[in-house]
């Protein structure tokens, strides 16, 4: 029995179908997809079909495609949480289970770029302190994480002592109290991804994020560019009634 209105276009029945042999594990995470002969041959449609299907299920990033490779069932993200939620990476690496850890790239007190000046309200002739770090989890890069903290506000010869920048923070009397974020991806890029082992298929998603203490004062502006392999963020909106 059709279940399926005629009027469906066929490209969204391949799709449904896709998604059902995924959620059924007939397709796993990581499994290459048949040629595009044989995959169309399978599931009784045109090539021409299969591969609008496959367009709109890369867009989604249900699946991926690895030029030279083939296409592939996209790797279920490890990680995964809501943007809702201020949270430092070390608790996030800890919920799920895997032990954080930290390589240190670079600390010390530079000079500005014109957004950092914008974003923490500096005025002329005031330094940051950079740190650049990779966090890892079970020892497998999982971000890339730039932050920058107005120099004034901390000690001389503050360094970083935790493996969360909020907890080292809060050991100077910087209290994080909520932080507006913005979300965007980026393609390869061959310092960043080659830090995160990333290739070139991979996109890398940046989670930039402006930190505010109990004064409202902008304190912390951060860029982690995570492998977008590895997690998804997600937003519980509510509508008003």
């Amino acid at each position: 029995m059709n279940y399926y209105n005629f009027q469906t276009p066929r490209y969204l029945v391949v799709i449904e179908q896709i998604r059902e042999k995924i959620k059924e594990g007939k397709l796993e995470p990581g499994e290459r997809l048949p040629s595009e002969m044989e995959f169309a041959k399978e599931l009784g449609v045109s090539r021409n079909t299969l591969r609008e299907a496959l367009r709109i299920l890369e867009e989604e990033n249900i699946i991926i495609r690895k030029h030279g490779v083939g296409t592939f069932v996209n790797e279920k993200p490890v990680f995964s949480g809501g943007i809702e939620e201020l949270f430092s990476i070390t608790d996030m690496i800890e919920r799920q289970g895997k032990k954080p850890g930290t390589e240190i790239l670079f600390t010390g007190y530079v000079d500005p770029h014109g957004d950092d000046i914008k974003e923490l309200n500096l005025e002329k002739n005031e330094q940051v302190f950079l740190v650049k770090r990779v966090r890892t989890a079970d020892e497998t890069p999982l971000v890339y994480c730039i932050d920058k903290i107005p120099a004034n506000l901390l000690e001389k010869g503050y360094k970083l002592n935790q493996e969360s920048i909020l907890v080292s923070l809060e050991e100077v009397g910087i209290t994080i109290s909520y932080a507006k974020a913005e979300i965007k991806t980026m393609s390869y890029n061959e310092e960043i991804s080659d830090i995160m082992n990333c290739d070139q298929d991979t996109p890398l998603l940046i989670l930039r994020q402006i930190h505010y203490d109990l004064n409202n004062r902008p304190v912390l502006y951060s860029i982690n560019f995570f492998n977008s392999n590895q997690i998804s963020f997600n937003v519980l909106r509510k509508r008003n009634i």
